[in-house]
């Protein structure tokens, strides 16, 4: 405010000296304090705005496994000790073989024509088709297909989910209906922002889900990873007969018990919740009644690991994503710090230029500058988060696997 003196002649010749004020206009006249103070405020409020979009926008719309995935992975192993189905004539004869060299092939894709895919929704549905051979012959030891439907953020699998189902032999499909889940846990991968903790993985053996707890960080290809360990001690998986010779015996049929245990690892990059490697060293054997743990016969023994290649794309693939996500969770807090500390410097601002008083103009400039910064930081972020979303490029209209190959595999002979 400024205070003006002047002289007012009234009537009767009289002259007086009266004191007014007027508003100074606010950006008038080169005021550049006032200008100073409306853009801090107006950056404060970008800073803030942007901050608070990036975590409760931003984030939840980018932190999605991808409804359109099309992976392979492979694992191998030698000197195994297993099962192989040879074919003998017209039929084929079960032998247990050692010193094999093994190769398990996985190949998860997104299957986009279930009713669960929606653009921007939180359900995916994931098909994973799996076969295990020897790579000498080429012979078929074992091939499964399973499709799920997952959460986007947790990977937990959910239900109700309309096309659930497990297959381990030609044309015996096992599926569910309603609110049952045929795998409930985690199958594909961690959760974003993977904790130091236990969590439920899926077995495919026991066909249920078992803790795996962490057991440490180190570095893989340049990653900084969680490392997981799952313990399945000797558990029953089944009963039935086999021939005798299969186990050294001369009777023709003998009726075994077979168990199964495993010790399966996962380095996890804690980020985006992806598995970097695995490896599991499993044994299964057969025991008659009167043998114990370790006496039976060995049907599967040995270890399987993600191999290099596999390793290093899955490494490769998460350095492009990560700078991403990692920017959007760290980013937030230095914004609400540095608009916070431009919006403090702007109100102290004002507190001094109230002491010179100040009036409706200035209000409305504070309003204007939240209200414009705020309003900018919203639009460019969103569009800014909507060109980065792999969901905006689908096309829902023609819907398909990702490979079009539908999860079929090659069960070989039995």
């Amino acid at each position: 405010m400024t205070e003006r003196r002047v002289t007012v002649k009234r009537r009767r010749g009289e002259y007086a000296e009266t004191t007014f004020s007027t508003e100074e206009p606010l950006l008038a006249g080169g005021h550049v304090r006032s200008a100073a103070i409306f853009v801090l405020l107006g950056l404060g409020a970008f800073a803030v705005a942007t901050g608070l979009v990036l975590q409760l926008y931003s984030y939840p719309a980018l932190a999605k496994v991808s409804h359109d995935i099309d992976a392979v992975s492979v694992s191998q192993g030698d000197g195994i000790t297993a099962l192989v189905y040879a074919p003998d004539g017209d039929s084929v004869l079960p032998q247990i073989r050692h010193n094999l060299s093994l190769t398990a092939t996985s190949h998860v894709e997104g299957d986009l024509s279930q009713p669960e895919i929606k653009q921007g929704g939180d359900i995916t549905v994931w098909t994973r088709s799996t076969i295990v051979k020897e790579d000498t012959e080429g012979l078929t030891l074992s091939a499964e297909v399973r499709r799920m439907c997952v959460n986007r953020h947790t990977g937990e699998s959910v239900a109700p989910c309309h096309g659930q189902y497990y297959e381990t032999q030609q044309g015996k499909r096992m599926t569910a209906e309603g609110d049952k889940l045929l795998q409930p846990g985690l199958s594909f991968v961690f959760p974003f922002n993977t904790e130091q903790r236990d969590y439920l993985w899926y077995d495919t053996v026991l066909e249920k889900p078992r803790f795996i707890r962490f057991d440490g960080q180190e570095t893989m290809k340049g990653l900084e990873v969680y490392r997981f360990v799952q313990i399945v001690p000797p558990t029953q998986v089944g009963q039935f007969a086999v021939p005798g010779n299969m186990i050294g015996r001369s009777e023709p049929s003998v009726d075994v018990a077979q168990y199964y245990e495993v010790t399966r690892t996962l380095w996890v990059e804690p980020t985006t919740g992806a598995v970097v490697s695995a490896r599991d060293d499993a044994r299964q054997e057969l025991r008659t009644p009167e043998q114990g743990e370790g006496q039976g016969t060995a049907v599967f023994d040995g270890v399987l690991q993600l191999n290099d290649k596999s390793v290093t794309w899955n490494a490769d693939t998460l350095k492009k994503n990560l700078p991403m996500l990692s920017m959007i969770t760290t980013l937030p807090v230095v914004l609400w710090i540095t608009g916070g500390v431009l919006v403090l410097i702007a109100l102290l601002l004002l507190i001094f230029r109230r002491s010179r008083g100040w009036g409706v103009g200035t209000l409305v400039g504070v309003v204007l500058a939240v209200l414009i910064g705020s309003g900018v930081a919203s639009g460019v972020t969103v569009a800014v988060t909507t060109m980065n979303n792999p969901d905006s490029k689908l096309d829902l209209r023609t819907p398909s696997s990702s490979s079009g190959t539908g999860g079929h595999v090659d069960y070989g002979v039995r």
